[in-house]
């Protein structure tokens, strides 16, 4: 790994500096500008961030995590395209790969309010108004739609619209815009089933407990194409607002690591990183129908 000066001179300082301009996402949608306190390169530099243990980067996740996020439930390896992106910014910030220790922490209690174990927090969570108010946000890494899934026998496995999924009993994961995206754009007169990870919302899809699981699109592509074979992507759903869903860093409210980290991840925008490693990742999850 190039050294934290060669990284900063490189990347991050001309991003940095810029710190209320906005970028580019993957697929060119605007992206909203890096929260305010984006330091300059020198303050972002390792030997001045206030990290949770000193001279190290601790980034959360959940337990267990899955591809194509991550590989064999093993964030450290680098695997998967959340781990790759974790390591990305903390190489932008300057910190090399044993530098940079993880922890595993719950979706619901990454999200909730009070101090955190972590410096940042990767565990595909859309930024949203709501949780704003108990964490602080990066810049957006990756733009995102919710997609239903249903084994091929299911009554739902054909749907074309979301008139079709109207009367399904669907499932998600707890605390997540998949459990969001069925109470709002789907509206089912059945109530949704809630899971603490998708370990069990899968086996609830196995069993017949529930018509149709919602995840995000690249997950879809995963469950149906190598853990549940005899299931099916249904379609993405429509986004819940005009703008469109994207997943962000989440850190303590108020951090002083924020706009370090979001400095980081615009650079890795700009400099095509996370283009990079979206084709390398998850090139396989296209082509999905949308339910009307």
């Amino acid at each position: 790994m190039r050294s934290a000066t060669l990284l900063l001179a490189a990347g991050l300082s001309a991003v940095l500096a810029a710190a209320a301009g906005c970028a580019p996402t993957d697929d060119d949608t605007a992206a909203p500008a890096a929260p305010a306190g984006t330091g300059s390169a020198a303050a972002c530099a390792p030997a001045q961030l206030k990290t949770v243990a000193a001279g190290k980067l601790t980034v959360g996740t959940d337990d267990p995590v899955y591809p194509p996020w991550f590989s064999d439930n093993k964030p450290d390896n680098g695997q998967g395209f959340e781990a790759a992106v974790a390591y990305a910014v903390a190489e932008k910030l300057g910190y090399t790969k044993d530098q940079v220790a993880w922890t595993r922490v719950t979706f619901n209690n990454a999200i909730a309010p009070g101090p955190k174990t972590f410096d940042f927090d990767i565990n595909e969570f859309s930024i949203t108004d709501e949780r704003r108010k108990a964490v602080d946000f990066s810049s957006p890494y990756y733009d995102v739609t919710q997609t239903v899934i249903a084994l091929k026998s299911s009554k739902i496995a054909g749907a074309k619209t979301l008139a079709d999924l109207k009367g399904a009993k669907l499932g998600a994961q707890v605390g997540t815009t998949s459990y969001r995206s069925i109470t709002e754009v789907v509206k089912p007169t059945a109530q949704p089933s809630v899971y603490n990870n998708n370990d069990d919302a899968k086996k609830a899809l196995q069993n017949g407990q529930i018509d149709g699981l919602v995840v995000d699109l690249p997950t879809a592509f995963y469950i149906t194409g190598a853990e549940i074979t005899d299931a099916v992507i249904v379609g993405q759903l429509p986004q819940t607002s005009g703008t469109p869903e994207q997943f962000g860093l989440v850190l303590d409210k108020g951090s002083t690591l924020t706009g370090c980290v979001s400095g980081a991840v615009d650079a890795l925008r700009t400099d095509g990183t996370l283009k990079r490693l979206q084709e390398q990742w998850l090139s396989a999850t296209q082509g999905a129908p949308t339910l009307g």
